[in-house]
């Protein structure tokens, strides 16, 4: 198979690609872990360095930067090569842990979480585009459960770390555990990963237009759904302004596109069915992903009456049944094709997320678990076989930006959950200080949540369908990746 000598070639020895998905598994772990591990210090964090308010910005800065970086790394990354994007974005959250925790302030330790999350945006999409690159179309699915395996782990060892760090050492070590796995990462991939055969190109110019208006535009409309309701109303003044002009600068940005000769979002590509339809899957993932994640916790405590840790490890049942059948994908879609196997994987996460309308206000917390364990197993189905059914779909010069543009989809998915749910709860409902929502009628919003949840599944159940069928509208052809070798 052709793909087999482009890995071999690419990377050297065939037993040189199991250090290598080890220290992606490594680098991937600084973001899962950093996901999960800060939420149970913010109080500790709040009390030590004063400004309780800010709290929220944590976690919503860190997001935004993240998700506006993902497509730009991933589109350079196909001018330039992986390797050194990722070591950046290793680089970038080995600096940004280091202020974090050394932090004197809020605003300082807010900052740093921006360092971070540009660092944890390049981490991400470049670990999933280098495993694509050195493994086969068969092996893909496996490798891709490994990575997501690294986020299960961290949905149990996080919160218990951040607990255990914040009671009896400081919370400042929750951002120190990172350099010596930023460093041990950083050192594999530099002595294992010896990235050619990609071609001697001559460098693009770069499209800086295009980055600063994707970066400024994605930025606002991010914001405004994170805060909106939140930090103002959403018919506020600040909200229309900062709708208004993320908006031109997202229609700005496509003319921008249109005529750039090296655009950094090549719009033609996502008008590929494959890619399209992946890209809608993945927004969809985002938004479900993230609404179970802000509310089944809060359903669980608040209206099952749980404690703290029951309600997260309820939760971390999804997170568990996602790498299970990621790791098993590969088989379905080989045997099956991508649309097949992510229909399947679409279905059974719309039977979860009905299961989820059956909870009431005495219901057992093992329902939730086994609700969200199923929905996670759904997912293990879709959002693989969707990432690398758009990754197959194009040469190696492109895979970094059909990548990054699938994660950024997921991101802009999370944000849209997050406002959409909120919404419905903060109707419902009462809000504390806190921003913890509390009251006789919780019970009813988190209904409705999840039906809007399940009314969400069946639309991507509805994206999965529109993908091609046949599996040649999907496998580009392999000689595009054969390119000639760099001096």
């Amino acid at each position: 198979m052709a793909e087999n000598t482009i890995s071999r070639r690419s990377v050297g020895l065939r037993s040189e690609r199991g250090p290598i998905l080890l220290s992606l598994m490594l680098a991937t772990s600084l973001v899962a872990l950093d996901s999960t591990i800060i939420a149970t210090a913010s109080t500790s964090i709040a009390k030590d360095l004063g400004g309780f308010a800010q709290i929220p910005w944590l976690f919503s800065i860190y997001v935004l930067a993240q998700a506006v970086s993902v497509p730009i790394y991933g589109r350079l990354a196909d001018f330039f090569g992986r390797k050194h994007l990722m070591l950046i974005g290793i680089g970038l959250f080995f600096v940004g842990s280091i202020v974090c925790g050394f932090a004197w302030s809020m605003p300082v330790l807010i900052v740093s979480r921006v360092i971070q999350g540009l660092g944890a945006g390049a981490v991400l999409p470049m670990s999933m585009t280098i495993a694509s690159d050195i493994y086969t179309l068969e092996e893909r699915a496996k490798t891709q459960g490994y990575l997501a395996s690294v986020w299960g782990i961290a949905a149990i060892v996080g919160p218990t770390l951040g607990g255990v760090f914040s009671e009896f050492v400081s919370w400042r070590w929750i951002f120190f555990i990172n350099i010596p796995l930023s460093l041990l990462a950083a050192w594999m991939l530099w002595r294992r990963f010896t990235e050619k055969g990609h071609g001697e190109r001559v460098r693009p110019r770069i499209d800086y237009a295009g980055a600063v208006l994707l970066t400024a535009g994605t930025a606002l409309v991010i914001l405004g759904l994170l805060e909106g309701g939140t930090a103002w109303t959403w018919n506020s003044a600040a909200s229309i302004v900062i709708f208004v002009a993320g908006g031109t600068a997202l229609v700005a940005f496509v003319f921008v596109e249109r005529a750039a000769q090296h655009p950094i979002l090549p719009l033609g590509v996502l008008r590929r069915r494959v890619i399209w339809a992946s890209t809608l899957a993945s927004l969809i993932i985002g938004a479900i992903v993230l609404g179970l994640s802000t509310y089944i916790p809060i359903y669980a405590q608040n209206v099952l009456g749980v404690s703290a840790l029951v309600a997260g490890f309820a939760l971390a049942a999804q997170t568990v049944g996602w790498p299970l059948t990621s790791s098993i994908a590969g088989r379905f879609y080989l045997r099956l094709g991508f649309r097949s196997t992510s229909v399947i994987g679409a279905s059974i996460v719309t039977a979860g997320a009905l299961l989820l309308l059956t909870l009431g206000e005495h219901s057992s917390i093992w329902f939730v678990g086994v609700f969200c364990f199923v929905i996670g197993a759904g997912m293990g189905l879709t959002a693989v076989p969707t990432l690398i059914a758009a990754q197959t779909a194009v040469g190696w010069q492109e895979r970094g930006m059909v990548t990054g543009t699938n994660m950024f989809a997921r991101s802009i998915g999370s944000a849209v959950g997050v406002a959409v749910f909120g919404a419905i709860v903060n109707a419902n409902t009462k809000v504390a200080a806190d921003g913890t929502p509390y009251g006789p009628q919780l019970a009813t919003a988190a209904h409705l949540v999840f039906a809007a949840i399940a009314l969400v599944a069946l639309v991507l159940l509805a994206a999965v369908l529109l993908m091609p069928t046949r599996r040649a509208q999907v496998i580009v052809d392999e000689a595009a990746d054969d390119v000639p070798a760099r001096p």
